[in-house]
């Protein structure tokens, strides 16, 4: 059976103001949770770590050195 690509994680690169589309999918995990991320929905990634992260919470303990 053919998954769409909606079904399978996105391959991004993060960059300073956006980011680009390696591999097509739907969504991202985050780092630091594991959950789910919609590409609509993304708003928070380190671009020196290349990793998304589902709020800015998880984003601040990630980058700080709490998780």
């Amino acid at each position: 059976m053919l998954m769409s690509s909606n079904e399978r994680p996105a391959s991004l690169q993060y960059q300073a103001n956006g980011f680009r589309v390696i591999t097509a999918g739907g969504f991202v995990l985050c780092a630091v949770s594991g959950e789910r991320i919609l590409l609509e929905a993304l708003r928070y990634w380190s671009v020196s770590r290349q990793e998304a992260y589902a709020s800015a919470d998880l984003a601040t303990e990630r980058l700080t050195g709490k998780t």
